[in-house]
């Protein structure tokens, strides 16, 4: 199938879309009482459970997740629903779009590479979910549910750095991000910027279709939102149990390891 279109740019919500703490203008922001002040106003209708301060339909949203048992199944610290919650949460105050934070919210709808697990009976069409959530979001999702994240993300991404490499390759790609926005330079020919256009080419990447086999391109904006969206995913969910569990001792989730006998919560350190 087609990769959906780019996301569009939403505007913004008041209070829904802190600056950005790794603005290089500002690297005090997260000791920066404004800024904090800014992100606690984001956060709090979440704290809250004011849900329909964050978006009116969101109430609905979740009421849908919760008829369909969401909040019925576990899922490492919680319940399934309570993860999802979390994701399009992380992706709300991160600022998000829309479409991309809805994905977040129903990640699973189809269940996905990672997960057998999928919100809606498998009989459902794609319709009533995008009755939901709509049209752009619900493409979104669906791509979402056939990609295979562990190659696309880990073997075709980041296990092509060597670790020194790529915490280089970020920084100098953030000056570079700094000086188009002060001076509107940029330059091709930057180290950094021929690897990952070299990984992830102009035409983006084919991957395999997790169910039917068949080839689906994934253009270079959906490889960036679906590295996005699992990083907000794995950032609500992996924490020490499944370090040990996987031997995630250098971070990489290589998924080296099987200790059976890691016990759950750990100690919960991210």
């Amino acid at each position: 199938p087609p990769p959906p279109p780019p996301p569009k740019k939403n505007p913004t919500k008041k209070g829904l879309m802190p600056p950005s703490a790794s603005n290089s203008n500002n690297h005090n922001a997260f000791t920066n009482p404004s800024y904090l002040e800014t992100l606690l106003e984001s956060a709090r209708p979440f704290l809250r459970g004011e849900l329909q301060k964050v978006d009116s339909k969101l109430p609905s949203l979740v009421a849908v997740l919760q008829s369909v048992g969401a909040g019925e199944c576990w899922h490492k610290h919680g319940s399934f629903l309570d993860h999802l919650l979390d994701v399009y949460r992380i992706l709300k105050l991160w600022g998000a779009p829309d479409s991309v934070c809805l994905c977040g919210l129903f990640h699973s709808a189809y269940s996905n590479s990672y997960v057998n697990l999928a919100i809606f009976d498998p009989s459902t069409g794609r319709d009533v979910v995008r009755s939901h959530v709509g049209d752009e979001a619900e493409r979104l999702i669906h791509l979402f549910c056939i990609v295979p994240r562990q190659p696309l993300i880990h073997d075709q991404l980041i296990f092509r750095y060597e670790l020194d490499e790529l915490v280089e390759h970020l920084r100098a790609s953030e000056e570079a991000v700094r000086r188009v926005k002060l001076e509107g330079a940029s330059s091709r020919e930057e180290t950094w910027r021929k690897k990952i256009n070299e990984l992830v080419p102009e035409d983006g990447v084919v991957v395999k279709h997790i169910k039917t086999g068949e080839d689906v391109r994934v253009s270079r904006r959906i490889v960036a939102v679906f590295l996005l969206m699992t990083i907000a995913d794995f950032s609500d969910q992996l924490f020490s149990f499944q370090d040990i569990l996987f031997d995630n001792s250098n971070g990489l989730l290589e998924f080296a390891g099987n200790n059976f006998q890691a016990l759950w919560p750990g100690d919960g350190k991210p």
